[in-house]
């Protein structure tokens, strides 16, 4: 009998271990305990330690402003996610990471460079805005915004200069990192 609850205790904690791994995993489905297929009504339930603040209600539904946030207890900002507009169930379209220890497979997180990304994943492409650069990998269906600041010279203060990946310096660092569906 012992060795019963023995080898049910330590099943227990490996279990606990690995879902505790799995709180912060960014995968090409999944952003720790979200998935593709998450329904917005699910959130209170999956983050029930955290604080879920939908803002879909009066004034900014009619603004179009949906984004649905998630903060730890303490108050620190976890994610914010947009979801998709039509159909029902609702399900989650994007979401934006706001804590570091949202980290890929590869161990892409906030804190990563450009450098870092490149060397984890190959990049589809970049697109060049007026204030930054958005490198997209689609391998992971992520996207990561470098602020404008971080490009050379005349890169940093050329609004009309497309850049490429040969141009963006390795030590850049990400100033968002955003997952889309």
């Amino acid at each position: 009998m012992k060795r019963i609850l023995f080898i049910a205790l330590i099943a227990s904690i490996a279990l606990n271990s690995c879902n505790s791994d799995n709180a912060f995993k960014v995968t090409t489905d999944q952003v720790g305990p979200l998935t593709k297929k998450t329904q917005v009504d699910e959130l209170k339930t999956l983050f029930s330690k955290d604080s879920v603040v939908d803002q879909n209600s009066g004034l900014s539904e009619e603004l179009n402003v949906n984004a649905i946030e998630i903060y730890e207890k303490g108050g620190e900002q976890l994610l914010s996610l947009m979801p998709i507009k039509e159909g029902t169930p609702k399900t989650i379209k994007t979401i934006q990471i706001f804590d570091a220890r949202y980290t890929t497979e590869e161990g892409i997180n906030l804190n990563s460079t450009f450098k870092d990304i490149t060397d984890a994943y190959e990049v589809s492409r970049v697109e060049t805005l007026i204030s930054s650069i958005v490198i997209f990998v689609d391998e992971i269906n992520a996207y990561f915004t470098i602020d404008r600041d971080e490009l050379p010279g005349e890169l940093k203060f050329n609004m009309d200069a497309k850049v490429s990946t040969a141009e963006i310096p390795s030590d850049a660092k990400i100033k968002y990192f955003m997952i889309g569906w």
